[in-house]
């Protein structure tokens, strides 16, 4: 049996690939940061439930070593950890901006750092790391959220070519709008600005008249595990209807048309007009 750590499982996307991975017989390490709250995976075969944050090395480590010694080794990490921010750049604090980029970008450093020592040691390893449509795209009022993201995809298509030698193959998921409480749960940057009220209620409000086509946790799961088996070397896996329509239209057309496409499609009012 093949044995697969994921971060961030207590809800959403992760716990989705939870069930997933452990239904097609896998061995799940299940992380999160307070496992002593989880009722339902602790009662699965085949499931530890360990503590991980992503925010502290030590924790990191500690649910590795707890892994291997349940299962002998791992074989694979999804790096799912995440945390939301919407708002205009200049309203986000300076403490917004760290505990983001603490989450998203410098969480899974970590889990990298402290797992390809075994990986190369063990000369396999698959790594998927799960960054967002909003990686390769981006929307108004989310500036900081794809600051994190676009800066997590960089490293991890970076690190694939530096992980070839040692057998580690390197994942990308980008998930789209998805019907879980990772937006209810997002940071709302500050509105001490108030010339930016208006921008920010269309922007918001277009986004959410758009977002129609919100995939259920258990299709990003189902793309995940395709990662994580396919047993080849590509890259980037989109998953979900939103992430395919907006990726299709940058890749279909000039840069400029694309920008142009998401400018009129999320902020009309202020296009054409005179400053």
């Amino acid at each position: 049996m093949k044995t697969v750590l994921i971060t961030g499982t207590s809800s959403g996307i992760g716990r989705a690939a939870v069930l997933k991975f452990n239904n097609e017989g896998w061995n799940v390490i299940a992380t999160m940061r307070a496992p002593e709250k989880e009722t339902a995976l602790n009662q699965l075969d085949n499931v530890l439930v360990v503590a991980l944050d992503v925010q502290k090395s030590a924790s990191i480590a500690n649910a590795i070593v707890a892994g291997i010694d349940k299962y002998g080794k791992i074989d694979a990490v999804v790096n799912n950890a995440g945390a939301a921010i919407f708002g205009v750049f200049e309203q986000a604090t300076e403490d917004q901006v760290n505990k983001i980029f603490d989450t998203n970008v410098f969480g899974p450093m970590r889990v990298l750092r402290a797992i390809l020592p075994y990986f190369r040691t063990q000369r396999s390893g698959t790594i998927i790391n799960i960054t967002s449509q909003g990686g390769r795209v981006t929307f108004p009022t989310c500036s900081i959220y794809h600051a994190t993201k676009f800066s997590l995809e960089g490293l991890t298509e970076a690190i694939s070519y530096e992980l070839i030698p040692f057998g580690i193959r390197t994942k990308i998921v980008e998930p789209g709008s998805t019907v879980t409480k990772f937006v209810g749960g997002a940071v709302v940057t500050g509105g001490e600005i108030p010339e930016y009220e208006q921008f920010v209620n269309i922007g918001l409000g277009n986004w959410a008249k758009y977002d129609t086509m919100a995939s259920q946790p258990e299709e990003i799961a189902e793309t995940i595990f395709t990662a994580a088996t396919d047993e080849t070397d590509q890259l980037r896996y989109q998953a979900g209807q939103d992430t395919e329509l907006y990726l299709g239209k940058m890749q279909d057309g000039n840069d400029q048309a694309y920008v142009d496409y998401m400018r009129e499609r999320f902020i009309p009012e202020y296009l054409n007009t005179k400053k």
